[in-house]
């Protein structure tokens, strides 16, 4: 019975060690004077205050999608987290947007 049990336990712990590797806790930063409309899906949508820091936590593989247009409902994919994404990671979302803007008027 033990000799059943211990490789059991064994991948339970690494089942559960895997889980909690994959989840990134971030502070995502707005410097700009205007708030940001983003939308994570299945977690939340979020709208960033002007000015403000907002601290969250997503697993690898997560979207995370802002409106080009502003005010537009089509949107488009900012960032995807992926294993480059450091913990306690600050994002300078406003940044982010500018860049990624720039990226999609290009294609």
């Amino acid at each position: 019975m033990k000799a059943l049990l211990f490789p059991f336990l064994i991948l339970l712990i690494q089942a559960t060690s895997s889980l909690f590797a994959q989840n990134i806790h971030f502070t995502f930063h707005n410097g700009s004077l205007k708030s940001i409309p983003l939308v994570i899906p299945s977690v939340m949508n979020p709208n960033l205050n002007p000015l403000s820091n907002s601290g969250i936590s997503l697993n690898v593989g997560q979207n995370v999608y802002f409106y080009p247009s502003g005010t537009s409902k089509k949107r488009a994919l900012l960032f995807m987290v992926d294993d480059s994404f450091q913990q306690d990671q600050v994002l300078e979302i406003d940044a982010m947007i500018e860049k990624r803007k720039k990226e999609l008027k290009a294609n």
